[in-house]
């Protein structure tokens, strides 16, 4: 298995950062198998979705109206409603695999792999690669 981290920047609101390039980098010329990818993280996620047409803000939305940031959660330290940022990965789990036909990414048309980051307190997040040769 081969395998990489790359180090993502995030900011300081929560974002959807689209990661396809960055994969399609690691898995070139790498013939067929499975690309997994993997955020080390308690607070964020992977999502394979459309990009730059509103989908990315609609996540973001959609959490939002799911896991409100208010006091209702029990995990309190960060900033307020940090609690929620820890729920989220139920929800958008932290991995993702694709498959990889002749070092090409799988992927339909619209989609692309995104990093999801609801967490401003974490400004730069890590993501493993690992590809597995078929």
């Amino acid at each position: 298995m081969r395998t990489e981290v790359i180090n993502v920047r995030t900011g300081s609101t929560p974002t959807v950062r689209d990661i396809t390039r960055e994969a399609e980098s690691f898995v070139d010329g790498q013939g067929d198998g499975l690309l997994h990818v993997f955020v080390p993280h308690a607070t964020a996620g992977l999502a394979i979705i459309e990009t730059g047409s509103g989908s990315d803000q609609d996540l973001i939305t959609a959490l939002d109206e799911l896991l409100p940031t208010d006091d209702r959660w029990r995990h309190r330290h960060g900033s307020p409603g940090h609690g929620r940022d820890h729920v989220m990965p139920a929800f958008v789990p932290p991995y993702a695999s694709v498959p990889v036909l002749g070092g090409r990414l799988a992927l339909g048309t619209w989609q692309s792999i995104c990093l999801v980051d609801p967490n401003g307190d974490n400004p730069t997040r890590q993501v493993r690669f690992s590809f597995l040769p078929g």
